[in-house]
Formats: structure tokens, C-alpha cells, sequence
């Protein structure tokens, strides 16, 4: 029988696909990634939680509702130093990161996969809403857009290598809506049926991401110049770890026609203010990239790109210009193409690949 490694966070989609898994034939064993635990921090943490014992409970309850074995391990270190800490710098850079991508990228599949070899697990199932084929003309494993498109993950999943995908499994990627997963819950008498999905950076609950950056740093980060693009000063700000690009609310600035932030220079403290103008552009590069479908894009390719996990995608021609980087061109302007976050790749519901803007 085939063994399979449940990552199981405690909700409903991770404890769906746990019972499906099992429905398949596989031998399953369930297991939770303590990444974040507010009590080893300062005090000023204590508010914010992640896996946290309820989560762990829940988990517990539907293993021993379906009769598989399960486990917690503690990643807690690592899960600070390789994604708090990149995204506490990150802002301090002016950029604005996308922890949950890194943490898929460093932190969940890598060590998942870990795991699964030393447990000797065929194959690895977590509750994202998406898919993998096997694509025999290419000899290439793919990542595919869920069936329930309001609910696609593809985009969080673009850095999945194709060692990775050749051991994951996605059963809710099949499922065509949402409320099916929650029914098949509801059948089995799940505990956690009716809780609610997660919303928000794990680390950071409610939100406010500043406060959690001065916190973790103990020190409030020092006063600047709000400029326009001839460097004319137009007031000051609180800290540019309160700003991203294409920000116009919480800026304090009175101004005839809205002001929006259109850069962010760390090197001498400055947001850069701009009616509008500046806030968009037809041209992004992206480093740090993952391709999937295809071994590389020295070639151009038409593809849609998406910038942001809820942005719509867009018309656009891409091309590798070195090992490392990309250069994606789109067809009409976009805007506030944001360092920091990620560019994902779409030819159809395929994910060609994707990368860190820059």
C-alpha cells in the first residue's frame, strides 16, 4: 500500500484532503508544522498566534475520527530566521514581501518532502486548491489552476520544484466548489466543518504589519520626507515600513487630487508622492525564478501574468534574459507593479513559471 504524508494545519480543507487521501487507499499518517509560537517571543507577541493549540486539537480530533496516525514538529526556528526575518528586512528595503510564497518555498514543501523520505511516503497531499499532472510529451510534471477558480492557490505555488511535484497531491484541486469540501466535512462529523478559512499573514493576525515590524525590532523606525519625483518635499511620514507602492490612504497629506505612494527609497528615507503619474508601467524583471511547464524562456512566450495574488491576469510576453531573471512585458500598463511580490506565469490554467519582482 502507498504511504502518504498529510500536512495538516488544523482546518477544514487540510482535514478534507486527509480523508480523501485515505478514500484513495493510502496509507496515510497525518502530521502539523509548528512554525510560529507567539510565547517564544517577547511579550509584545503574546497577541498573535499561529498553530496554535486549538488548531493542533482540531487536527487531532479528525485523525482519530479517520482512523490515522499523527504527529506535531517543531519548526519554530527555522521558521524565524528564514521567513520573519526576510520579511522584516524586506520592508526595511522598501519592499513589500509575500511571506506565505517564501514559507511554501522554504519552509512547508521542502521540509514536507524531508519527511516524506525519511517516513518513506510515497507521496505528499496538503489542502491547497490546486492541481499536478504528469505531461508525458514534455516529461515534465505541471502545476494546474484548481477547478474552483475562487479558490485557486496556483499562484502561492509557482516555486514548487519538479522533484516536489513528482511526490505531491492535491485532492481539493478536483473539487468544483468550496462547499462541497465543507459538506464531505459535515458528512464525516468533522469537528472543524464550519471553521473559518485562514485570512492574512499567519505571523501577523490582525494585520498591521508596521507595529509587528517595530515590535520585532524593539525601535520605531525613524521619520522622512514624503517627495514628489523632483525631490520638492510635500510633508513627512512615519516610516517607510508604513508604505507600499500604489498606497493612497494613511498618508496625511491634504492635496486637490489624490496622492498616491509611487516609490519607496530606503537609502535616504524618502516615499515618493505622485498624482498618479509614475504608477504605472508595461515592463517588470523578477529574479529568484521557478519555471515549471517549460525549461526555460529564452524563447519569447505569450502568457498572462498575474502581479498579485488577486490581481487579474493580464495579457503579457515573457522572456528569460539570464539564469536567474526574467523580463515580462505586458500588453497594456499595470498598475503598481510592487518589489517584492510575485509574478506568476499562466499559458491557460497551466503555471509556466514565476518569480520575485524587482
Amino acid at each position: 500500500m502507498a504511504k502518504a504524508l498529510i500536512a495538516m494545519s488544523g482546518g477544514v480543507d487540510s482535514s478534507v484532503c486527509a480523508y480523501l487521501m485515505k478514500e484513495r487507499g493510502y496509507d496515510c499518517c497525518g502530521i502539523t508544522m509548528r512554525l510560529y509560537d507567539s510565547s517564544s517571543f517577547t511579550g509584545a507577541f503574546k497577541e498573535n498566534t499561529c498553530c496554535d493549540e486549538r488548531d493542533i486539537e482540531d487536527a487531532i480530533r479528525v485523525t482519530n475520527r479517520i482512523g490515522i496516525p499523527y504527529q506535531t514538529i517543531d519548526y519554530t526556528d527555522k521558521f524565524q530566521s528564514a521567513i520573519i526575518d526576510n520579511f522584516v528586512e524586506s520592508y526595511e528595503m522598501g519592499q513589500t514581501p509575500n511571506p506565505c510564497i517564501e514559507c511554501n518555498r522554504k519552509m512547508k514543501f521542502e521540509m514536507l518532502l524531508n519527511e516524506a523520505i525519511s517516513r518513506g511516503c510515497d507521496k505528499i497531499a496538503t489542502g491547497h486548491y490546486a492541481r499536478v499532472e504528469y505531461d508525458s510529451s514534455s516529461g515534465r510534471y505541471i502545476l494546474k489552476k484548481a477547478l474552483d477558480l475562487n479558490k485557486d492557490q496556483s499562484y502561492v505555488l509557482y516555486m514548487l520544484t519538479q522533484e516536489q511535484l513528482s511526490k505531491i497531491v492535491f485532492p481539493l484541486g478536483e473539487i468544483k466548489d468550496k462547499e462541497l469540501t465543507r459538506q464531505i466535512a459535515r458528512d464525516n462529523w468533522f469537528a472543524n466543518s464550519e471553521k473559518s478559512d485562514s485570512q492574512d499573514i499567519c505571523f501577523i493576525p490582525d494585520g498591521d504589519y508596521a507595529s509587528f515590524i517595530e515590535k520585532y525590532r524593539g525601535k520605531p523606525f525613524a521619520e522622512g520626507n514624503f517627495v514628489d519625483s523632483s525631490g520638492k518635499v510635500l510633508g513627512r511620514h512615519r516610516g517607510i515600513i508604513h508604505y507600499t507602492i500604489g498606497q493612497r490612504k494613511g498618508l496625511g497629506i491634504s492635496s486637490s487630487a489624490p496622492l498616491y505612494v509611487t516609490a519607496i527609497r530606503p537609502d535616504t528615507n524618502e516615499v515618493v508622492l505622485s498624482h498618479g503619474e509614475g504608477l504605472f508601467s508595461n515592463v517588470l524583471e523578477a529574479e529568484n525564478i521557478n519555471l515549471i511547464s517549460v525549461p526555460d524562456l529564452y524563447t519569447p512566450k505569450r502568457i498572462k501574468a498575474k502581479i498579485r495574488y488577486r490581481h487579474k491576469e493580464e495579457d503579457a510576453s515573457a522572456i528569460q534574459i539570464s539564469e536567474d531573471k526574467i523580463r515580462v512585458t505586458f500588453d497594456k500598463p499595470q498598475r503598481a507593479i510592487t518589489p517584492g511580490q510575485a509574478v506568476v506565469l499562466y499559458d491557460g490554467d497551466i503555471v509556466v513559471g514565476g518569480g520575485t519582482i524587482c
